[in-house]
């Protein structure tokens, strides 16, 4: 899969996901550290990659505009974990995971259990 890796998580997070074979790039490979997140979600949009972020602003953004691309992966509660260990958590939920990204989704990941929303977002 193709995924961009936001500021709140780790360059290790990201090197991870690479080794295991997936086509990862870190905001940081842009200079976007300091980006406003409508600029990090673009820039996912543009290049076709899942965005993966602790941010849930995330969501809040793609509800609000109705955006139907790009999806994102957003951990929670997930502060006592170490970025390997975030990392192995995507990787082995991945295979559950990976159809309703393809469709376009928000995937939350919380400590055992994921949920996932259908873009766009219409209430």
């Amino acid at each position: 899969m193709r995924f961009l890796v936001d500021q709140c998580l780790s360059p290790d997070f990201a090197a991870v996901l690479k080794r295991a074979g997936h086509d990862v790039v870190h905001v940081r490979d842009f200079g976007m550290e300091r980006s406003p997140d409508a600029d990090v979600l673009e820039l996912a949009r543009a290049q076709d990659r899942t965005l993966v972020s602790a941010d849930t602003d995330f969501g809040t953004i793609l509800a609000q505009t109705s955006a139907a691309r790009p999806s994102v992966v957003i951990f929670r509660r997930m502060t006592q974990r170490r970025p390997g260990e975030q990392a192995a958590l995507l990787l082995a939920n991945l295979p559950e995971m990976s159809g309703v990204l393809d469709d376009g989704s928000v995937v939350v990941v919380e400590e055992g259990r994921m949920r996932s929303r259908r873009l766009p977002i219409v209430e």
